[in-house]
């Protein structure tokens, strides 16, 4: 019977766990494929931030990238470092909110949500009212 107990409880363990979204993720080019960045998602006061750490595969001099199309304080402002993700709330298994989702190449601020795939991936989904787009990151 102890034994049982024992199997049962691993099994229960290693059904129940998760990744958690915290730590470095990187991001693809949707069409090519190719690594575009990588992104730290935190916690702060019980909220989601994620801000842009590395940027790869630039086509352009690092010290041009910056948001040009933002029309809030990060206008204008180095991309590198820029937190895209601001103040997401978790609603069950998903972390969700409304405009919290900066889109630095064309300075589009979209409601998002964002939760763990079944393979691990970080599902990142930007709306426009009933229009959306989802993007899945790797954890590094």
């Amino acid at each position: 019977m102890k034994n049982l107990l024992i199997i049962l409880t691993i099994l229960l363990t290693l059904t129940s766990y998760s990744q958690s979204l915290e730590g470095v993720w990187e991001t693809y080019n949707d069409e090519s494929g190719e690594l575009k960045s990588e992104v730290k998602i935190y916690l702060k006061n019980g909220k989601l931030y994620g801000k842009i750490i590395k940027l790869h595969n630039l086509k352009i001099d690092l010290k041009d990238a910056k948001c040009y199309d933002c029309k809030d304080y990060r206008k204008n402002q180095p991309v590198l470092g820029m937190e895209i993700i601001s103040g997401l709330t978790k609603d069950g298994k998903y972390w969700e909110g409304d405009e919290v989702l900066l889109d630095p190449n064309n300075g589009k601020v979209y409601d998002a949500k964002l939760w763990i795939t079944k393979n691990n991936e970080l599902a990142v989904r930007g709306y426009i009212g009933l229009i959306y787009r989802t993007q899945y990151w790797k954890k590094k």
